[in-house]
């Protein structure tokens, strides 16, 4: 029989990180915990990097996951905004590539695929189907509802990543 696998799932964002802890098994998925890593808008930037980090890797120390998944970076019209959330994303998939995790990378298209069936929908879509597919999930916020999207949208696609990186491997 096939043994649980525990998925971390991570929204980057400098002023806030979701995250959710969620275990799959066969096509079952058990929703393990959630939450966000905040920074302080008033610190300089690498102490607001180093915040993250902190927090991811005690998430990542107290759930063991034993896969990562992580969003893409969008580009929007601010290219400073759009280069501290590609920071905040190198933090996010630092972490669990340290503690000797692969990292999956999903566009935002791919992950409302995943959960609400389409590639395009907004966040109040995603945060009803997340409460349909796992009723006992729970967040705190908007973060850490799309780190569960996230976290399932992996645990969809695992089998082909993993089949993936294996073939990579052997080249």
């Amino acid at each position: 029989m096939n043994t649980p696998i525990r998925i971390m799932g991570i929204d980057p964002g400098l002023r806030r990180t979701g995250w959710a802890v969620i275990e799959t098994q066969g096509n079952s998925l058990r929703f393990v915990d959630a939450g966000s890593v905040s920074s302080d808008a008033k610190a300089d930037l690498a102490s607001r990097l180093c915040q993250l980090h902190e927090g991811l890797e005690a998430v990542l120390h107290q759930h063991r996951p034993e896969e990562a998944a992580v969003e893409a970076t969008f580009v929007n019209r601010d290219a400073s905004a759009t280069l501290k959330l590609g920071q905040a994303r190198g933090i996010a998939m630092l972490v669990p590539a340290r503690a000797g995790l692969r990292v999956a990378e999903y566009a935002p298209n791919a992950v409302k695929k995943a959960v609400i069936g389409v590639g395009h929908g907004d966040k109040k879509q995603i945060h009803l189907m997340v409460k349909v597919l796992m009723p006992k999930a729970h967040f705190d916020t908007h973060d850490a509802a799309d780190a569960i999207a996230i976290a399932i949208c992996h645990a969809h696609h695992r089998q082909s990543v993993t089949s993936r990186l294996a073939m990579e491997a052997l080249k």
